[in-house]
């Protein structure tokens, strides 16, 4: 790409309106609703593994409390588990799953909402005007107001951190269903010889410490204001700060849903045989299989989460599902 020359006034357009907090926000924004869309296949997947029950994703349910996204994000979930035979066998294996299975659609669906909020939002800055004062060439001269408030973003990407965050602690917590031996009836830790080997016990400490980071993160920066300019300024929107967290956030909710993603994959191994998972998550296994060894004693893990890490920011993962499922909503 050239370099742009700026013309008379574009200098002080691109550093006085809200071009830099849309820019860092809407990259932010697509990583986080590819994310949320890689966060219903992984989900999907932790159910299947640990036995869940699909009944809790019933259509008849979602259409008695009929958000667009929960309703859409159930039945991503049936459509990925749609032809798994382990799904199948084990309709009836509980009542009801913990609230990280079960709740899926709910969470995922307000996350989701909120997301599609906020890109709606984005779009519109975009293609705006956020320059102050406006030149208007019909001899009306300059016009001073603020369009140049970055509040429109900031809000969003403030309300985009908080549903990040949300998707990435229900991950966390479906990942400790599948590590605790107690929980998901699979050897401790997804790995064999137990205490011998530590398997998959460290990535969890992980997804603690980076949860922890984006619920400081999550905190709202436009909740604050420090004037400026003699007072003239006595009121300021924060929305670039915004923006620069919630990249942060997208970064981490990706990691946290590398180390999901892990354990899934390794708790595959301890499965019955007879029972085969559905083609999407088998399309997953296979795609991660290229790069990643079934875990059966500790190994060096960093290199296996960067590379799992690098499929979901690249939407390798949802392209995979989506080859036997079609387009996931």
């Amino acid at each position: 790409m050239e370099p742009i020359i700026l013309s008379a006034k574009e200098g002080l357009a691109l550093t006085s309106g809200t071009t830099s907090p849309t820019g860092i926000g809407a990259l932010a924004l697509y990583d986080m609703l590819n994310a949320a869309k890689t966060a219903d296949i992984i989900g999907a997947m932790a159910l299947e593994v640990l036995k869940g029950t699909t009944r809790a994703f019933d259509d008849r349910l979602m259409s008695v409390r009929p958000h667009p996204d929960q309703r859409d994000t159930a039945a991503n979930i049936r459509k990925i588990l749609s032809d798994s035979a382990i799904a199948k066998e084990h309709v009836d294996h509980r009542l009801q799953d913990a609230l990280s299975l079960r709740a899926i659609p709910q969470l995922h669906g307000a996350a989701k909402k909120t997301l599609k909020d906020a890109k709606t939002t984005v779009e519109i800055e975009m293609n705006a005007c956020s320059d102050n004062p406006i030149l208007w060439p019909d001899g009306d001269g300059a016009i001073s107001g603020s369009n140049c408030d970055a509040s429109y973003i900031g809000i969003e990407m403030d309300s985009a951190c908080i549903a990040a965050t949300a998707i990435a602690k229900m991950s966390e917590r479906r990942n400790n269903r599948l590590i605790n031996g107690r929980l998901s009836e699979y050897p401790p830790f997804l790995v064999g010889k137990a205490g011998l080997n530590s398997g998959l016990m460290i990535p969890q400490y992980s997804q603690a410490g980076l949860l922890n980071d984006m619920k400081i993160l999550s905190h709202p920066a436009t909740v604050d204001s420090v004037p400026t300019c003699a007072d003239q300024e006595d009121y300021v929107s924060m929305g670039y700060n915004a923006a620069k967290k919630a990249k942060d956030i997208a970064r981490k909710l990706e990691y946290i849903l590398a180390i999901e993603l892990l354990s899934v994959h390794n708790a595959y191994q301890f499965m019955e045989e007879d029972l085969a998972p559905g083609s999407a998550s088998a399309t997953v296994v296979e795609r991660m299989k290229k790069d990643i060894p079934v875990m059966t004693e500790d190994a060096y893990l960093y290199p296996y989460l960067e590379t799992l890490r690098s499929l979901i920011h690249s939407g390798d993962v949802a392209a995979a599902a989506e080859e036997q499922t079609g387009e996931l909503l």
